[in-house]
């Protein structure tokens, strides 16, 4: 055992953030600690780094460890350029070669009686150097940086120019090169595009020390991690395996715990209904049995219900009009600023009920097609047209579309003057706005509070065409699948940017790959692109970029592949939808139950035969659907 935090508790005043946290690292494991936004994540790692202390509880890291840290946030000061940033952190072996070079001037002036214990010292400094690797120290810089996304030609470029996105990447490239015992890192994957986290996973996968991971990214955690830290309601919960297998196991802990919270009730309702009839008997013997049966239920260990964080948004997205099938048309589009080409001469189509994902490295231009889709930036060649009945709905990464000044209500009261401030609060409230939030001003808002704000307002447009720039960007795991649920369920037509690869996976029936300032078409979602990436590649260039390359990625095999996955991911939807509405009719019959309960306790009620007949006959026939809904609920969980 590397590291082990035990009974971790910390508040802010009255807020309670984690309450007796536990868990240890090993030597070499990949960790993940996940959790909703706000869950204490970040605050764990800072105690951990003891940045912050702990109200309760200990942190123990392993005696001559060394540890590494990456905040969500890096400023780095001074004028020193890329490379010379990350080299620092090799400084110890920069110094030691320096030592090298020095005793071998020395050498050549040394007296005869003093070369052995010179030389001694020499060969013993020159093995450490070797043992540390020291003949590689400038490859290693130079792949970590270019793994991270860094050209040659950006080696030389002051820190002080670097965008907030940039310094964090050298910032990770220092942390890597450094090696620490332990590496903590904190969303690692914001700022990288898919072929850097690509590296990066490779990179932690093979690093030969400990890791603890924060991140949302779940297709790298799938890829890194194997061990998950569950932060959820303040407390912890440990799971061995990666980011799917704990999904699987948090969600069979808490369809366990509600199943025997819903088994439980019934039982009770069950006992109460029979001790309530055995007591209608008004006999001695029923009497006591139902006393007995009193006492027997008074004994039980009622269990709570499971709480879930309320966290998450309630989002539904339904187009007001149905598009004709050809929903957009691209062709000869090209791009360039100055001599820097972006694409040239692409073409593509998308047709009505696709969700097309828009994937490349940074700087390809994903952002500029859909800016130019949606007139806000000019192409300097080619044109696209839109389909009959398209309307089209965009979400924006940078936020443009928000204006700053306003406040939330005057956010949307504005874009939509027909709703009343009840149905405006009640949308806010479903994207996590609530009470006071609603009058803040825009331009207070974090980047994923105004991505929320984003959300809300294209829920509202009833778009048919929804064209979205990195929707998941600052959005939580829990939101994030919410989103792509809704997407899955969208009738309409979705065009998307995206780094987060388990997304894709998700969201999209058809990729897009801009590389090379050219698009090639796979038809499928991310593991099938990566699948056919290699070959699909090679035929575009063999036929210089004449190839239909539909034929190449959609080969016979693969599009029975693909259709038996969707088919399986339309039943799993459904399956899931049926659960979610069959509990929330057993929450809604269960408060109108306890309802009649005090409806009966009332004295005007009591004298009014009349009304204690009409809520008797209510209460039976809920409590016959009720029982109806436990069994249907029961049966969907376990097909």
């Amino acid at each position: 055992m590397i590291l082990a935090c035990q009974s971790i508790s910390k508040s802010f005043g009255t807020d309670a953030v984690l309450k007796q946290v536990s868990f240890h690292v090993e030597e070499y494991e990949k960790v993940a600690v996940v959790g909703i936004n706000g869950a204490g994540k970040s605050t764990l790692l800072k105690i951990i780094m003891k940045e912050l202390a702990p109200d309760e509880g200990i942190v123990t890291l392993e005696k001559n460890k060394t540890i590494g840290y990456l905040a969500q946030h890096q400023e780095i000061a001074g004028h020193s350029t890329v490379y010379e940033e990350v080299l620092e952190a090799k400084r110890e072996i920069i110094d030691m070669e320096a030592r090298i070079r020095a005793m071998e001037e020395e050498m050549q002036t040394l007296p005869g009686e003093d070369v052995d214990a010179f030389m001694t010292r020499y060969h013993r400094l020159l093995d450490t150097f070797e043992a540390r690797d020291g003949y590689s120290y400038v490859s290693e810089v130079t792949g970590v940086l270019k793994g991270l996304d860094f050209s040659e030609s950006e080696f030389d470029k002051p820190c002080g120019t670097l965008s907030g996105g940039q310094k964090t990447r050298v910032s990770l490239a220092k942390l890597l090169v450094s090696r620490p015992d332990i590496i903590l890192l904190d969303e690692p994957t914001n700022h990288l595009d898919i072929e850097s986290i690509s590296w990066l996973e490779t990179f932690l996968q093979n690093y030969k020390g400990a890791v603890i991971l924060v991140s949302h990214d779940r297709y790298f955690l799938d890829r890194v991690v194997t061990k998950v830290v569950e932060i959820s309601l303040h407390r912890s919960a440990v799971y061995v395996g990666n980011y799917s297998d704990y999904a699987q196991k948090a969600a069979k802990v808490r369809e366990d715990r509600l199943r025997a919270y819903y088994n439980q009730q019934r039982e009770i309702h069950r006992q109460e209904e029979v001790i309530e009839k055995l007591k209608s008997f008004n006999r001695e013997k029923s009497i006591k049995r139902a006393e007995s049966r009193e006492k027997l239920l008074a004994k039980v260990e009622v269990l709570e219900k499971p709480q879930e964080e309320k966290s998450e948004m309630n989002m539904t997205l339904k187009p007001a009009v149905v598009s004709g099938k050809d929903v957009l048309m691209v062709e000869g589009l090209s791009k360039a600023f100055g001599s820097k080409v972006l694409f040239r001469d692409i073409s593509f189509e998308v047709k009505r009920g696709e969700r097309v994902a828009l994937i490349g490295q940074n700087g390809t231009g994903k952002t500029t097609i859909l800016k130019i889709l949606n007139q806000i930036a000019d192409a300097d060649d080619g044109c696209f047209r839109l389909g009959s009945n398209v309307k089209i709905g965009y979400y924006d990464q940078e936020q443009q579309q928000l204006h700053m000044e306003k406040t939330l209500m005057e956010e949307i009261a504005d874009d939509y003057p027909n709703l009343t401030q009840t149905r405006i609060r009640s949308v806010l409230t479903a994207f996590l706005f609530t009470e006071d939030d609603v009058f803040k001003r825009v331009g207070d808002l974090s980047g994923g509070e105004r991505g929320r704000l984003s959300l809300a307002k294209l829920m509202l447009s009833e778009a048919n065409f929804l064209v979205l720039d990195e929707p998941t960007n600052h959005l939580d795991i829990p939101s994030r699948e919410i989103l792509e649920e809704a997407l899955n369920r969208y009738e309409g037509t979705v065009l998307f940017v995206s780094h987060d690869r388990y997304f894709i996976n998700r969201a999209a029936t058809r990729i897009l790959n801009l590389t090379g300032g050219q698009v090639i078409n796979y038809i499928g979602n991310y593991d099938y692109y990566l699948e056919k990436r290699e070959t699909a590649e090679k035929a575009y260039l063999l036929s210089g970029g004449d190839a239909a390359l539909t034929e190449t990625a959609e080969d016979s095999s693969g599009k029975a592949d693909w259709k038996a996955r969707k088919e399986e991911q339309s039943r799993l939807r459904k399956r899931e939808n049926q659960i979610r509405q069959t509990e929330e009719k057993i929450n809604d019959l269960e408060q109108r139950l306890a309802e009649i309960d005090r409806e009966f306790a009332k004295p005007e009620v009591a004298t009014n035969s009349a009304r204690l007949g009409e809520l008797h006959r209510e209460q039976t026939k809920l409590s016959a659907e009720l029982e109806e809904l436990y069994i249907k609920w029961e049966n969907l969980s376990e097909s």
